[in-house]
């Protein structure tokens, strides 16, 4: 079970760098980024958010913390897409992964939400 732990801890954390690192480098990306999302300078917030949820994943005191900010955003990242009219299933699976990490990392969430 902690090599599941830490194979789906790392698969997140990949998924946030991948995405930060093409909106934070210049390039053709991130110029076609930029005029989806109204601008440069959102495109670059977006990328030091994801940058920051990347950092709070791995602080182990705030991974927690990390995890429900991540689940926050692609939460929004849904959002734009279905108002865009975009593809989202890639999305809802990134956000199942995410829940699941956190439930296998942190069982106490899972007893919580249960009520129990």
């Amino acid at each position: 079970m902690k090599i599941v732990k830490m194979i789906l801890t790392g698969l997140v954390a990949l998924v946030f760098i991948g995405s930060a690192s093409g909106k934070l480098i210049p390039g053709d990306a991130a110029n076609e980024m930029a005029t989806h999302l109204g601008g440069a300078t959102n495109v670059m917030m977006l990328g030091c958010i994801e940058l920051l949820i990347v950092v709070l994943w791995f602080i182990p005191r705030t991974s927690l913390l990390g995890g429900f900010v991540a689940v926050a955003y692609m939460g929004g990242a849904t959002a734009v897409h279905v108002v865009t009219h975009q593809p989202v299933i890639v999305l809802l699976v990134i956000q199942a992964i995410i829940w699941t990490t956190i439930a296998i990392r942190f069982p106490e969430t899972t007893t919580r939400l249960k009520g129990n």
